[in-house]
Order: C-alpha cells, then sequence, then structure tokens
C-alpha cells in the first residue's frame, strides 16, 4: 500500500468535506482547541513558526495566519496547494503563508524544526504512520507541540455496529477503497497511535473527539437540524468522557514527554 495523496481532487474535497457540515464541525473543534492550546506555547502574544503538514486547502494556515504565526503549507497534492495558493495570496496577515510542495518524508529529512506541527486527517492516508508520526517529531523543536487529528478506527467500527454491518466487520473491511472514495485507506486504532506516539518519545496531554454524535444521526433529524445547535453541542460534548472517544476524528495535543 502507498501513501495516498489527491491530486485532480481538490473540487471534490471542497465539496465533500470543507464546505460540509462535518467540515465546519472539524474547524470548529480544532480551533476552539487550539484558541486554547497555544496560549500556553510560548505566551499569548508570540508569533510561533507553524508548519501545517498535508495543510489541504488551507484552512488551518489561513486561521494560523490571521493570529500572527507565521505559517508554512506543505501539501504534496499540486492541485490541492494551487488551491491553497489562490485562498491564502490576499491574506491579511502580518506574515504571508509560505507554500510548498512537499510530502512528510521531504519535511523531516530538511532539518528545520518548528514550535507547532499541525497534522490533521493525514496519517491515515500513509503506508506507515507509525514512521510519519516518527517524521513528526523531528520536525518538533525542543518545547514544541503537536496537534494531530487522525480518523478513528474505533469510530469506523461503532458506525458499522449500528447499521448492523455485522459481516463487514469480521472480514475487518474498514479501509477506503481509492479512486475517489474520502473514506480513509487506514483508520488508526487509536492504542496503536498511542503507543507510536510513546515510541517517539511524545505524550498525549489533551484529547477532543470531532463529530462525536453528528455523523450518528439517523435521517431526517441529521438533514433538519440547525448547523450553528450542532456545532454548539458537538464542542460541548467533545470532551465529555463518554462521549469523546466515538468521534469520527482524535484531536491530540502532543508535548514532548518529560524524562522519568
Amino acid at each position: 500500500m502507498a501513501d495516498r495523496y489527491f491530486d485532480e481532487m481538490g473540487a471534490h474535497f471542497a465539496r465533500k468535506i470543507y464546505d460540509s457540515p462535518k467540515g465546519a464541525i472539524r474547524l470548529a473543534v480544532l480551533t476552539r482547541d487550539l484558541q486554547r492550546q497555544l496560549s500556553g506555547l510560548g505566551g499569548p502574544d508570540a508569533s510561533l513558526e507553524v508548519i501545517d503538514v498535508g495543510g489541504g486547502l488551507g484552512h488551518m494556515s489561513e486561521w494560523l495566519a490571521l493570529r500572527g504565526h507565521r505559517v508554512t503549507l506543505a501539501e504534496p497534492s499540486e492541485d490541492m496547494l494551487a488551491q491553497a495558493r489562490e485562498r491564502l495570496e490576499h491574506l491579511a496577515s502580518t506574515y504571508p503563508v509560505h507554500c510548498r510542495q512537499a510530502s512528510l518524508q521531504e519535511l523531516a529529512l530538511d532539518g528545520r524544526r518548528f514550535d507547532l506541527v499541525i497534522c490533521h486527517a493525514v496519517l491515515e492516508w500513509l503506508a506507515d504512520p507509525d514512521a510519519a508520526l516518527k517524521q513528526l517529531r523531528q520536525l518538533m523543536k525542543p518545547g514544541a507541540a503537536l496537534s494531530l487529528a487522525f480518523y478513528n478506527r474505533d469510530a469506523l467500527i461503532y458506525k458499522n455496529l449500528i447499521k448492523g454491518q455485522f459481516r463487514k466487520l469480521r472480514r475487518n473491511q474498514l479501509a477506503g477503497d481509492g479512486g475517489r472514495s474520502l473514506t480513509p485507506q487506514s483508520p488508526l486504532d487509536p492504542r496503536d497511535v498511542q503507543a507510536w506516539a510513546a515510541e517517539a518519545g511524545l505524550e498525549c496531554l489533551e484529547k477532543s473527539g470531532i463529530r462525536v454524535f453528528h455523523d450518528y444521526m439517523p435521517e431526517p433529524f441529521k438533514s433538519q437540524a440547525d448547523l450553528a445547535e450542532v456545532i454548539a453541542e458537538e464542542l460541548a460534548y467533545s470532551t465529555h468522557p463518554a462521549f469523546l472517544q466515538l468521534g469520527r476524528y482524535q484531536h491530540w495535543w502532543l508535548r514532548e514527554r518529560a524524562p522519568v
């Protein structure tokens, strides 16, 4: 299995993810978390050096740049990067976003380090997510943080359970089938991610679930629900211990593990 990139799929991504309620909920949870977490990473007025790995169409880079951070957006897909440049080129920010066509593997070889590493919805598309987490660690300065969001295998299992797709589960048919499918090829078990993080010398200090109930809502309730109310409740329950593990994505805030 090879890493999957998204050449010629920028418009498809925008329509299916970024311009949908799913994308709005994801962005709301991530930015709420980062707003709180960044205050402890150099002070409220610090301008951080940030790398947005697999930054897609640039939504997180835009949010960070507008708050005065020095952002590099790295994206291997030429199509996605072109659309990100178009989105960011006229941004009214103190520092322009630097866009670079590069994979995580290429970034890890550069030797450049950052105060904050963003990696959202990337690991599940890679052939070796364990190695990728170690490469992300290589991008971090001493005292830096990693904002990691990944597709949650537990949530995918639960979704199939409540739909009665037991045969699919027994056959372990959880991966996306490529083509234009936006179901990741390697849904990640949080216990594996926890072990990989420990091996990379990282510990998770905070967790949130992204879309802890929205994706499970039956019709017609989902289509009739007010999006602002859905987002408010998703934010309210995203850190609740009974529900955060059901998030379709997990958002983890990782720092260098303290010496024993």
